[in-house]
Order: C-alpha cells, then sequence, then structure tokens
C-alpha cells in the first residue's frame, strides 16, 4: 500500500483502488452473503430490514431492459440508518442518493461463490438483476494499491469455475477483471501478456456460459489508453468475442459523452458487433483538472454519475452502471482511508453536488 503508484508511459494513470481481502475482510464478506440470503427469504435484522425497505422504496425501473438490484447491506445504507438515529436526517437523504441506487459487487479475494450466490439469489427473489466484478487476476494491479489476486494461473481458474458456478441459472451483468487489459497495455511488465489473456478468456468463456449472464470485459476509458486501435488485438487475445461486449470507465471520471463516443469508436475497431457498458457513478462533474495529486485519486469536488439504468437510449450502450461504489475511497490521498474504505464525507460530497 505505500508503493508509489504505477505509470503508464504516457500519463499518470487513472487507476481502480481496491482493498487487498485479508481475514477480517474476509470474515465480513461472508457474513454479508448470510445477510443477503436473509435478505432474500425475509430473515433479516431490524437494521438490514431498514436497510432493505430503503432500498425497495428507493429502486429504479429501468424499462425495457433489466432492472438491476440494490444491496440492501452496502455501506451507504448503514450510514443512512445510523444518520437518521443520529438526527442528522439532512445528511442521511442526500446518501439515500447512494444507497438506493444498484452498485456492483465485487469479488476480489479466495472463495467468491457463496458471495455471487447470495447476491444472484437476492436479486432473482426481488426480479432484477446483480451487476458483479471479478477482481481476482494474478498480479493484479501490477502489484500496488489493489495489488494481489491468485497467486497461479491454476488457482485462478479454479476461481473463475467457482464464481461461475455461484452465478447458476440466474441472471447477472459481470464485469471482468478492471484495468487487466489497459493496464498491461500501459507497461506493467508483471504479468506475462499470453498468460493474462489467456485467463481473460477464459473467465469470459466460463461466466458467459451461464445462460443469463451478460459478460463485459474491461477496456479502460477514454483517458487511458486515448488510441483504442490499440486495445483491439489484446481484446481479441483475451477473449472479446465470445463476450457480449466490454465495460469502460470503471472507477474514472470520464463523461457519458466522452466515454459513448471512446466506445463507439472502440466497438467499431473491433468490428462493429459489440456492446458496451459505462460506468457514471462518478462522473456527474467529468475528470478533475485542477493539478496536484494524481486526478484519479480521490479528486475533490466530484459528483454522482446518471444512476444506473440499461434504458440508455443507444442500442449499443447496454447500461449505465455504477461499478465503483460511490463513497469508496480510491486510496490514503487527500486525506482519505485505504482504497475501498467507505467515507463518509466523500460520499456526502459526491451526493451534494450530484444534479438529480
Amino acid at each position: 500500500m505505500s508503493q508509489p503508484p504505477f505509470r503508464s508511459p504516457e500519463r499518470g494513470r487513472p487507476r481502480i483502488a481496491r482493498p487487498r481481502l485479508g481475514r477480517p475482510r474476509l470474515a465480513r464478506v461472508f457474513a454479508a452473503a448470510l445477510l443477503l440470503g436473509a435478505a432474500a427469504s425475509g430473515a433479516v435484522s431490524q437494521g438490514a430490514a431498514d436497510s432493505t425497505a430503503y432500498a425497495a422504496a428507493h429502486a429504479r425501473s429501468d424499462a425495457p431492459g433489466p432492472t438491476f438490484w440494490v444491496d440492501p447491506d452496502s455501506a451507504a445504507a448503514h450510514q443512512v440508518t445510523a444518520w437518521r438515529r443520529q438526527g442528522r436526517t439532512a445528511d442521511a437523504r442526500l446518501v439515500e442518493r447512494i444507497a438506493g441506487r444498484p452498485q456492483a459487487v465485487w469479488l476480489h479475494g479466495p472463495g467468491p461463490g457463496p458471495v455471487v450466490r447470495a447476491a444472484t439469489e437476492a436479486a432473482t427473489a426481488q426480479r432484477r438483476t446483480a451487476v458483479l466484478v471479478a477482481y481476482f487476476i494474478p498480479h493484479r494491479d501490477c502489484g500496488d494499491y489493489s495489488g494481489g489476486g491468485a497467486a497461479t494461473a491454476a488457482e485462478y481458474r479454479g476461481w473463475i469455475d467457482e464464481f461461475a458456478a455461484g452465478i447458476g441459472e440466474r441472471a447477472a451483468y459481470v464485469i471482468v477483471e478492471p484495468d487487466a487489459v489497459a493496464q498491461k497495455i500501459a507497461g506493467c511488465a508483471k504479468a506475462d501478456a499470453r498468460e493474462r489473456y489467456g485467463l481473460l478468456a477464459y473467465a469470459v468463456e466460463r461466466i458467459k456460459a451461464r445462460p443469463h449472464t451478460k459478460v463485459y470485459l474491461d477496456a479502460g476509458n477514454a483517458g487511458w489508453i486515448p488510441a483504442e486501435n490499440r486495445l483491439v488485438a489484446p481484446l481479441r487475445q483475451a477473449g472479446i468475442a465470445g463476450a457480449d461486449g466490454f465495460a469502460i470507465n470503471v472507477s474514472n471520471y470520464q463523461t457519458n459523452a466522452v466515454s459513448s463516443e471512446y466506445g463507439h469508436r472502440l466497438a467499431r475497431a473491433l468490428g462493429g458487433a459489440k456492446h458496451f457498458v459505462v460506468d457514471s457513478s462518478r462522473n456527474g462533474n467529468g475528470p478533475y483538472t485542477g493539478g496536484g495529486e494524481e486526478a484519479w485519486c480521490n479528486p475533490p469536488g466530484r459528483a454522482l454519475g446518471t444512476p444506473p439504468t440499461s434504458a440508455t437510449g443507444d442500442p449499443a450502450l447496454d447500461a449505465y452502471l455504477w461499478i465503483k461504489r460511490p463513497g469508496e475511497s480510491d486510496g490514503t490521498c487527500r486525506g482519505g482511508p485505504r482504497a475501498g474504505q467507505w467515507w463518509p464525507q466523500y460520499a456526502l460530497g459526491l451526493a451534494s453536488r450530484a444534479r438529480g
């Protein structure tokens, strides 16, 4: 965590920030899995019941496509409950803009099956679709802030098999390995290209084999690899042909307009048939341009973006999604907690500046 961030050769890297899954975190993840299963069956504690009721009341209807699932046990939902009890009703109402909207569930440690199963079962019980992120590739994050992942290729393949089995016959949108392709293109020497792209292709194939799953291979963002043609061969090696499409702007701040234009360019470069999804979780005010610390790391003045929806009005753009969970820190820059930890003050800022 104390290492300097990895830089691409061409620019400061707009990186993802996620915590390593240590033992305490792993215990919480499995506890969350049990709670999600309980929520699906109605057996929840009072605190979780408050969060569940809030999520149900504020979830969006996204016709004509799927309606995405709202996690009732998110840090944002618990923050709303806590602030209401403390009398901080105005702040609670603001953070409800996060808590009541669908966010991706990140799988980034050993044993993903129970959490995947619990999330998809809870979503199915509400006739909704869970959004999941597979994030366990060997040499993840090139060993930096979100370093970790599987120790070997064999371990990763087994992890993917368990992930896919956890989905079963239920509906899901799955984002495959944020950063993995673009990071390799940008110059990460730790990951062998042939192995990495082969493992990504394996992940796409195994997860896409589930009958009601859409799979999107991560493709960075418009500010990271601006020349989209550089992504074409790596994405093809990584199995894009078997995926529904690609994901862009994960954990970044590029606007919908910039991301959409980039997505269309990349889709054309890939042959014109692939669709894409855009992470709009924190792009309401676009990217930070104030200089100083890296623009990717807890930049000030940002805002929530377009709420998750599959009603995009663009046949090639399958959904705006909140893949990055708003309010989670990018790292210890600008006074933030460690990467992936809930930061109430930052969440409040994102929500207060949101336009909707």
